[in-house]
Parts: structure tokens; sequence; C-alpha cells
């Protein structure tokens, strides 16, 4: 196995969110807690080539990702700033770079059979609501029946492929199944002062591992490795944070052939698997 690195992505801010999409792009998220500002950026999945970069809407910080969906971000609002309820949604088409349309009443749900469920609220529970994800227009008024929409949902549920992604696990070595995975992770554990938990995914008869080492100084360093289950050969190793006082979760995962990695909270590396 050969880890070919194909690209690294940073504009120096805070990488929020990492979006791989169904037609091979890479949506990614930056917020500026400084400023208060948040940038988006489209990437190419395999080259990193830039589609556009450093995108703003009209609000600068109170906005987020809902989804993406055939090509169309869909952006959420917040109800009232410092709180989590979501409002809002402005879809943003990528392939013409632009905001083609605007919902400032509704909340969205999520996506089925190119149908975008939203909802009203009101005093008591709410009202929902089916739109045409191309161009934000009301499909049907659907009342105010949960139990409706809790069915279409699960169909979402059960429709969802991740069958592409490998996410990392949290190593617990009372639960494992592999003496291999164990074996390598236990030894990391007596030669190193490691604080938390170790994050471990396998790939190819690889093990890719995320664990955070206690320095002199009481700092962590987050270190990356990938060891050969086989012949128990380290193959790649880095540093994700040089230094950190607190854990760094979620630092890695793959999609088809390509390793994702977070660096420093505010550089992605990608590369790409060979055998």
């Amino acid at each position: 196995m050969i880890l070919k690195k194909l690209y690294s992505f940073s504009n120096g801010r805070q990488i929020w969110r990492i979006i791989p999409t169904e037609d091979n792009k890479l949506i990614i998220e930056e917020r500026d807690t400084e400023h208060r500002e948040v940038f988006f950026s489209c990437l190419d999945i395999f080259t990193g080539k830039k589609i556009f970069s450093d995108l703003q809407l009209e609000e600068k910080f109170w906005v987020g990702i809902e989804a993406v969906y055939k090509n169309i971000i869909l952006f959420h609002g917040f109800a009232k700033p410092d709180m989590p309820g979501h409002k809002g949604i402005t879809a943003f088409d990528v392939e013409e770079r632009k905001i083609i349309w605007k919902n400032s009443e509704h909340t969205f749900l999520f996506i089925y059979d190119d149908k975008i469920y939203c909802y009203s609220s009101l005093f008591e529970g709410r009202n929902y609501y089916s739109l045409n994800y191309k161009t934000g227009e009301m499909i049907s008024e659907l009342g105010n029946n949960s139990a409706d929409i809790n069915q279409i949902r699960e169909k979402v549920i059960n429709q969802g492929s991740f069958e592409d992604y490998i996410f990392p696990e949290i190593y617990n070595p009372g639960l494992q199944w592999s003496e291999k995975v164990s074996g390598i992770l236990d030894s990391v554990k007596q030669e190193k002062v490691i604080a938390g938990r170790i994050e471990y995914a396998v790939c190819e008869d690889i093990l890719f591992f995320n664990f955070h080492e206690v320095q002199n100084n009481s700092r962590l360093k987050n270190i990356f490795m990938a060891i050969e289950l086989n012949s128990g050969k380290t193959v790649f190793e880095e540093i994700l944070n040089e230094e950190t006082q607190a854990f760094v979760p979620d630092s890695f995962f793959f999609k088809q052939n390509l390793l994702f990695l977070l660096q420093e909270k505010v550089r992605l590396v990608v590369y790409n698997l060979k055998s």
C-alpha cells in the first residue's frame, strides 16, 4: 500500500466541515471566530482544483450548511444569534456559482425524491411543507402530522449510502474482535504515554489510527499512524497537532480510495491509497 499526497487546502482559518458530494466535489466550511466570519469553498475531490473559494453570504457568520444535493448547497440561518435553532433556506447552485432562491420562513428537515421537506413553527407544534429543490416553490402543504413526516424521514435514513466511507471507531480493548488490531494498539499504548481515546480504522489490511501523546510540558501531541496488520511495519506517520491542550476528535476519514487528514484544525491534506 502506497499513500500518495494529492493536494492540501488551507487559508489559515479553522476548518469546520468537510463535505464530499455525490458528483466528486468537496465542500469546505471555514470559520474565523475572531472576526466572526464564515467562508465556503468547493474543490474537485481528486485534484483539489478550486471550483469556487471564499464564498460568503449576506449574513457573514450566522449561517451554515444543511445539505448538498445535486450540485445545490442548501444553507441555513439561525432563528436567533448564539442559539442553535435553524431558520431559513438559501439555495446556491455550484455550477452557476450563484444563489438561485431563498426562503426565510421555513426550516429545513431533509430531502427525499427531489423534494425539500421543511416546517414552520407554531405556538404548539409545526406545520410541514414540501418544496421544489430547484426553485424553492411550494409543492404541497402537509399539515401538522409529525408521524407522516417521520415515515418519510425513515426512508431517507434507510436509503442513505455510506458504502464508500470508512469512519474511525473508538478503540475499546475489551470489545475488539481483531487480535492484530489489539496487538498493535496495545503495543503503542505501552510505548507511549497516551491521554484519552485512540480512534482507528482498517482499510486495505492497514491499521490507521490517531492518538494524543502527553509531552513533557503536559501538553498533547496529536499523532496519526498507519501500520500494516500482517507485518507490523509502519508505513505512514504524521503529526496532526504539534501542541494542543484539548483532544481533537474526527481528524481523519476515508471515501473510496481517498484519505482525508485534518492538521492543526486549519489544513486539509488528501492522500490517494494505492495497492
